[in-house]
Parts: C-alpha cells; structure tokens; sequence
C-alpha cells in the first residue's frame, strides 16, 4: 500500500547520523545516500519498497513537523523498540512515550515514540506477542 515515506530534515548530516543508528536497530538497510541532494532511503533486506527517506525540503524551506503526524517503523522485536528507543534519545532525540505495551492498541502492541531534531515524530513498535 505505500511506496515511500519522506521525512524532511533541516541538518542533513545529523539527522542522517540519528536515523542510520536507529535504523540499524530495526534490522533496516541502506538503500542509498546522496549528501549533495541531500536525501537518503532505508528498506527491509531483500524488499525495493517501502521506502523511509530523509532529505531536505523540496521547496528549499526549513523543515516542520506536521501537528497530528506521525510514521510508525515496524520492528522485529520488542528488544528492537527498546534498542531503536534508546538509540534515537541518545542521538538526540526527544522522549514521546517510552517502550511498553499499549493495550489500548491491541494486547500485543508494543511501542515506544521519540521525534528527531526537526521535531518529526517517531514510533518503533512490535505487533508480536513477547517471546
């Protein structure tokens, strides 16, 4: 159903740096990365879509965070959230709701949420009972 996410970032290097460590925790690949554009593409291991790119704005603005959005990165374990979690708050970025289950969500929905220096927020979750 999705292609690609964009996520638009202001400091390419940094946030290249936060999102490389976090997605390492996730298992996630290097699709390519392009500093003089700037922009970058993470992917699962074997699979062209969907895509998690960062890079600057289109319109050469300075980078915002939408109010009310959010892009949930699906990981494949528990320990995942918790490594990516604190992974991403010790790169700088910003608590939103630490890794635990969300009943509200389902019994099994577990999740931890943090944005990044452009204020972008994140969630890494796990739909998968504990092991």
């Amino acid at each position: 159903m999705i292609s690609h996410v964009f996520v638009g970032v202001t400091d390419f290097q940094h946030a290249f740096g936060f999102y490389s460590a976090v997605m390492e925790k996730l298992g996630l690949q290097l699709k390519f990365c392009d500093a003089g554009k700037p922009w970058a593409a993470w992917m699962a291991s074997g699979k062209a879509r969907p895509l998690f790119i960062i890079g600057a704005p289109y319109n050469g603005e300075t980078a915002a965070a939408g109010n009310g959005q959010m892009i949930a990165l699906l990981a494949p374990a528990r320990t995942a959230v918790d490594n990516a979690y604190a992974t991403a708050l010790s790169n700088g970025g910003l608590c939103e709701g630490p890794p635990g289950l969300r009943l509200e969500y389902h019994p099994d929905y577990y999740g931890a949420y943090f944005r990044d220096a452009d204020g972008n927020k994140i969630c890494v979750c796990c739909h998968d009972a504990a092991a």
